[in-house]
């Protein structure tokens, strides 16, 4: 991949603003990306290592083909947010998709379109590796990021979400058996 290639381009929302999104591609991007990862966490009320979050991100850039990528908005030279997406599939639709994992803008960059600019090119990245839709998930209580989905005109799924800890660790493991 070429640098142009890594570059999208700028992105106006309603002249709101104009951000730089660029793909996540080198070291030192990732160390930029820490912060605005550790802030979104935070967010989310979660703790993970910094170790854990760059080997993530560094997995991303090494694959970005097989495991997904993550993008970089910044304005007027800051860093402002950040998108992660992963690539999967989905049998029901019988087709690659994007899974816009996270999506994330700091609070004093908020309303002014970088969220849409975030999208925009996760949706880009989705048509150029052949995905035929991206998907995602946010808090039921998320309600300014469900009024951008909705403004952009995402579908609202019906879907409860659940895990189980691979490593079986915390409540049961994931081993009930009253079932």
């Amino acid at each position: 991949m070429t640098a142009d290639q890594r570059r999208a381009p700028k992105v106006a929302d309603d002249s709101r603003t104009s951000v730089d999104i660029t793909i996540v591609s080198n070291e030192s991007q990732v160390q930029r990306l820490l912060p605005l990862m550790r802030q979104y966490c935070e967010f989310y009320r979660v703790a993970p290592a910094d170790a854990a979050l760059l080997s993530m991100a560094r997995t991303l850039v090494a694959d970005p083909t097989h495991e997904g990528t993550q993008l970089l908005a910044t304005d007027a030279g800051t860093d402002v947010g950040f998108a992660t997406l992963f690539w999967s599939w989905d049998t029901t639709i019988s087709s690659r998709v994007g899974v816009m994992n996270d999506l994330y803008v700091i609070a004093a960059a908020r309303g002014r379109g970088i969220s849409s600019a975030l999208i925009d090119a996760c949706l880009q990245r989705c048509r150029e590796h052949g995905a035929t839709r991206m998907v995602w998930q946010t808090e039921a209580d998320n309600h300014h990021a469900q009024a951008v989905y909705d403004h952009l005109g995402g579908t609202r799924e019906r879907m409860v979400d659940y895990w189980l800890d691979a490593n079986g660790v915390g409540g049961d493991g994931g081993h009930s058996e009253s079932l």
